[in-house]
């Protein structure tokens, strides 16, 4: 093999990678199906950013193929084994609590921030930088590379299923889209819709709306409620409770009666206990007042079944796999409406050895008592690929050649597009000691970790195409 110094070659072209990622992460590449057309199909902005990958791609001379209006890929090397690299480049909703503009990338404190920088843009383009530098030294690829960019991943993965109906399967691959050593496990994801019809709202004490939540996929950050209430200690009790659990919120009399706001702390739905989820503490303090009858069971859902119940263990749903580890569960939309109804959605994270179908069952029967239909939405299955197979052991040698450090497989709930290859894993760009802010407000990536990532990417991409 050839003597590469793969990290003294990304800090030759640091300001080429600065420059390549900033032009992306200043397009608010966000869903929006409100704005949808044919050519956009998940609004404008994701497109936007499709179009400038492209475009990019092509003024560095790339062999480029487009697959719109969804996804696009950059192709070198020549043999006949492809290796595939997705990234994405939508990106979640900005929320509230960012003290920069999410769209207007800044550095400060050796640190890129902007939504995007390190939930996919960031990685993405450090894969892509890896292919410049993989093309600048002239090295030969004895297989083909794909690097393959969709615009869906952060909701309903559209962009993949249309690309894989017109596009080759990679043999072997990865994901820029999680962490380091390698996520060789995704659980699989499925969501629960929780619903009912409100049919009792007579009583003069009662919850108007509730509202919470982006994206399933998210913990919500606030959630503001507004309830008709005879309580003359409202303001101070509400007060109260904020202190108690350190959080913030506002309450303010309206010409519907009260309307409060509580706000907690946002992250990635697959980890829900690294966040403090606005809705359920939100409804686990109105829970204690006296509502009509729909108002109670709403907010008896909300605030004590599903309130900080991590496991799915309230809906005896909990499940523990040796190697993949724990189900986790995320309250991730929240709408009550006094006079439509309910609206939960519970996105799940689950391990090989149970089923969405046993999922839904065991919540059915834990909530019989109570009002509500549970269904349940389309699911993705586990993933896994052995930590014995060739395409791990290359890949966690390359990140310990670079770092020194151990070297290990992981599981995660969040899932990747690496789950789409036959053998495909997830790989950086976080480092085990990296701050994660992926979804939350003040995302960034750390410069430190870019390049370093750069650098190990460029350095896989070799390793896989001898």
């Amino acid at each position: 093999m050839m003597t590469i110094n793969w990290l003294e070659e990304v800090e030759k072209r640091k300001d080429e990678l600065f420059a390549d990622l900033f032009r992306q992460l200043k397009i608010a590449s966000v869903r929006e199906d409100d704005k949808a057309t044919k050519e956009a199909p998940v609004g404008p902005g994701p497109r936007q950013a499709l179009d400038d990958f492209m475009s990019m791609a092509k003024e560095d001379g790339f062999k480029t193929k487009s697959f719109e209006p969804w996804a696009g890929r950059i192709e070198m090397g020549e043999g006949d084994e492809l290796v595939g690299i997705i990234g994405h480049l939508d990106v979640v909703p900005a929320g509230s609590g960012w003290e920069t503009d999410p769209f207007d990338p800044v550095i400060k404190n050796d640190r890129i921030y902007a939504r995007g920088s390190s939930d996919d843009k960031g990685p993405t383009i450090a894969a892509y930088m890896a292919l410049k530098i993989l093309r600048d030294l002239d090295v030969e690829l004895n297989k083909r590379v794909h690097l393959i960019v969709g615009t869906d991943e952060e909701s309903g993965w559209q962009c993949m299923d249309y690309y894989f109906e017109h596009a080759e399967m990679p043999s072997i691959g990865f994901s820029p889209d999680a962490v380091f050593p390698i996520i060789n496990g995704e659980k699989g994801n499925v969501s629960l819709i929780i619903t009912s019809k409100n049919t009792d709202n007579s009583d003069s004490n009662r919850l108007v709306t509730f509202d919470a939540g982006l994206r399933e996929n998210m913990v919500p950050e606030s959630a503001t409620a507004v309830v008709q209430l005879q309580n003359d200690h409202l303001e101070e009790e509400f007060e109260k409770h904020l202190n108690q659990h350190k959080l913030d919120g506002t309450i303010e009399a309206n010409d519907q009666g009260w309307k409060l706001t509580l706000v907690g702390k946002s992250a990635h739905g697959s980890t829900p206990e690294q966040g403090v989820n606005g809705a359920t503490y939100l409804a686990n303090f109105l829970k204690e007042y006296s509502f009509d009858k729909a108002s109670r069971d709403f907010l008896q859902l909300v605030g004590d079944v599903l309130h900080d119940n991590f496991d799915g263990s309230s809906l005896n749903i909990d499940h523990v796999h040796d190697v993949m580890g724990p189900l986790s569960a995320n309250v991730g939309l929240v709408n009550y409406n006094d006079q439509e109804g309910t609206n939960v959605t519970v996105n799940l994270r689950f391990p090989e050895g149970i089923t969405p179908q046993e999922i839904l069952e065991r919540a059915q029967e834990t909530l019989k008592d109570l009002p509500f239909e549970v269904a349940m939405s389309d699911f993705k299955e586990p993933h896994y690929v052995p930590a014995d197979d060739p395409l791990v052991q290359t890949l966690l040698d390359v990140y310990h050649d670079h770092t020194g450090l151990p070297a290990h497989e992981m599981t995660i709930g969040g899932g990747t597009f690496g789950r789409l290859l036959p053998k495909g894993v997830a790989y950086g760009a976080l480092f085990p000691d990296s701050i994660d802010t992926m979804h939350q407000a003040n995302e960034f990536i750390a410069i430190e970790d870019l390049l370093k990532a750069t650098a190990i990417y460029a350095d896989a991409i070799y390793r896989l195409t001898r």
